[in-house]
């Protein structure tokens, strides 16, 4: 595995002063909207390559992680996965699809093809006695998006939710903090998706909701007066609307 440039820990943002979430990309069409989701509940998030290292994701102190999705299959040859140092980092870990295929792929559980790919809506039925799902129905419209499954899952994990094809669509370690759910909390077509994230970040990892966008503006603007006072700065654009808002 081939690291990328290192984390600046030391962000000239002051970022670093709140606490972080971050999302490892896995490809998937919905990545931006997870971190959408996390910083709607005031918790800041970044996403970045899954070939990012242990070492880098540490210094960057987060308070937790996410695996995204993915157009992969984790028994392909080509299949991107992840530093695996990051189970032994302590931070809780939610996968999401993709990640969840990942996380029993890397821990010694099983992924096979399944026998009808799930795509849409579908119905599950979760144990409200798991953190991720506390205070909920017991019964939940989700939105799946998938074609393999976890056929078994890896030693010292539970199942904690079922549909009538799959008897495992999410499960939990609970001793090391790391979850996993087959269906996408973070589209509006899965009807507790924005609780189940809550519960992963304020009840598992104890989030604070310390972040807001205007919080982010003010410290980035003030960060970038401190750090180029006195020099000459050059603002390369691309000319569309999203960079231009810089």
């Amino acid at each position: 595995m081939t690291p990328t440039p290192r984390l600046l820990a030391d962000s000239p943002t002051g970022l670093d002063r709140h606490q972080s979430v971050l999302v490892l990309d896995f490809g998937s069409q919905f990545t931006q909207l997870i971190a959408r989701r996390l910083r709607e509940s005031g918790v800041f998030c970044e996403i970045h390559p899954p070939t990012v290292s242990a070492e880098d994701i540490e210094s960057r102190r987060p308070i937790g992680l996410i695996l995204s999705g993915g157009p992969q299959s984790v028994y392909d040859s080509d299949a991107t996965l992840f530093d695996p140092r990051l189970f032994h980092l302590g931070i809780p870990i939610l996968g999401i699809c993709y990640g969840m295929q990942l996380i029993a792929r890397e821990l010694g559980g099983r992924v096979e093809g399944a026998a009808r790919r799930e795509y849409g809506r579908a119905e599950i039925d979760v144990s409200v006695d798991s953190p991720l799902f506390q205070g909920l129905a017991e019964r939940q419209v989700v939105w799946m998006s998938h074609g393999d499954s976890v056929q078994r899952v890896p030693d010292g994990f539970s199942t904690c939710a079922s549909t009538e094809n799959s008897s495992t669509v999410a499960f939990e370690d609970l001793d090391r903090g790391i979850f996993g759910i087959q269906f996408h909390p973070e589209v509006s077509h899965t009807t507790e998706g924005t609780s189940i994230l809550n519960n992963f970040l304020f009840r598992i990892c104890e989030a604070s909701g310390d972040w807001s966008m205007t919080s982010y503006l003010d410290e980035a603007v003030m960060a970038l007066q401190r750090v180029s006072a006195g020099r000459q700065v050059l603002c390369a654009l691309s000319g569309g609307v999203d960079s231009s808002v810089v």
